[in-house]
């Protein structure tokens, strides 16, 4: 959204020099007069290629997106209208684009333009579950409370991503020390006993034949390394963009030892508060099941989510199809099953997304506590594999001379 630089007089004869943004001129001068302001100058600021706003991925953080959502509904409960409470959230965020959307918004809303309407112009900003449970909010009148279930849905969510986060850091933090430790050994320790393992003239151990092979390779084809690594992160980014590669990665997430039945139970937990929040809100089912689709965060969910979808429009149970699907437990089924007889499907899917959000973090302090001394002894094993193959010689050369 453009940036208009002004110069205005207050009321009182003061002059003020500033700048706003606005949809467009016309909207920016409006919004000055409306503050009493009489205007002299209003001329759109240029803005250079190196003073653009480039963004990759999701623009705006979850944490910030989770304090605009709780503070939107405060104000909302405090009878404060849709359009000042835009216009505070877009001054006083941390986040510039959520600042900046939220600008262009409350634009929107002077002309009259619903608040669903507007916040769909920003898909990068406002993910689609956020926008038709806002629109289903407006048609049944009660905004405030579904702004409330959105504020506890993406911190229900938010906790739950991190807590995975925290159990996969701590592995691969290890593994980056192990693999840097023994480059290190490889590329400046290693080659300093190379001529005295040579002026021994005796049959070295296996394990010493081998860490100076590996020492010799990265030093005289450490290109080739390096080429390999950047193969390999290529492929993987390649994959990610094609249907068969991205969904072939998903499923190796759900079957990798250990952290696989941690990724199933936070893809369940994403799925049932989801589906749970987008139902509560009065959205048709079948949007709902399109959109937890999209966002399931899982290729291989994804695609029972969509057979799910598929069964219900031919007016067969939604748990049906889910019950022949190999990530979701009998405990999931059974639960979606009780909520349609029942007619309270978001009741047990919320209790479901309570049991595996616990569940989760269950798992991640049983994790920490069980990884934590298998990876040092692991960073041991590593760098005393090269220390002993460096050692023996020198111990067999000692008991040679004695």
């Amino acid at each position: 959204m453009p940036l208009y630089e002004y110069q205005v007089k207050t009321i009182a004869g003061k002059a003020i020099k500033g700048s706003l943004t606005a949809l467009d001129k016309a909207t920016a001068m409006e919004e000055l007069r409306k503050r009493n302001l009489t205007v002299f100058s209003l001329n759109e600021r240029k803005t250079s290629l190196l003073q653009m706003d480039i963004y990759i991925g999701n623009p705006v953080k979850s944490i910030h997106f989770i304090i605009y959502c709780r503070q939107f509904a405060t104000l909302m409960r405090a009878g404060v209208s849709i359009v000042d409470a835009t216009r505070i959230l877009a001054e006083q965020t941390e986040s510039k684009p959520l600042g900046k959307a939220l600008a262009d918004v409350g634009s929107s809303l002077l002309r009259g333009v619903a608040f669903s309407q507007a916040i769909q112009d920003h898909k990068k900003i406002f993910p689609p579950l956020f926008v038709n449970m806002i629109r289903a909010g407006e048609e049944s009148g009660d905004l405030e409370g579904t702004l409330d279930r959105l504020a506890v849905f993406f911190e229900k969510q938010h906790s739950t991503t991190e807590k995975i986060k925290s159990a996969l850091t701590y592995p691969i933090t290890v593994g980056v020390m192990a693999v840097a430790a023994v480059i290190y050994l490889l590329w400046a320790i290693v080659p300093q006993f190379v001529s005295m393992f040579e002026s021994m003239n005796a049959e070295l151990p296996a394990i010493t034949k081998m860490v100076l092979v590996m020492s010799k390779s990265i030093q005289g084809q450490w290109y080739l390394w390096l080429l390999a690594v950047v193969l390999l992160v290529a492929a993987y980014q390649v994959a990610k963009r094609t249907e068969k590669g991205a969904y072939a990665l998903d499923y190796a997430k759900l079957k990798i030892p250990v952290f696989g039945k941690l990724n199933q139970k936070g893809s369940i937990a994403q799925f049932t508060r989801t589906f749970a929040s987008l139902y509560a809100s009065s959205v048709p089912i079948l949007q709902s099941l399109a959109i937890v689709e999209e966002i399931a965060g899982n290729k291989v969910i994804g695609k029972y989510i969509r057979s799910a979808g598929d069964s219900l429009r031919q007016g067969k149970p939604l748990s049906e199809p889910l019950k022949r699907a190999w990530v979701f437990p009998p405990l999931v089924t059974q639960m979606i099953a009780i909520g349609e007889e029942t007619g309270a499907l978001d009741t047990m899917l919320s209790k479901v997304a309570d049991f595996y959000e616990m569940d989760v973090e269950n798992t991640v302090d049983r994790l920490k506590s069980l990884l934590e001394p298998l990876l040092i002894a692991f960073l041991a094993g590593v760098v005393g594999i090269i220390v002993a193959a460096i050692m023996l010689p020198m111990f067999s050369l000692y008991s040679n001379m004695s």
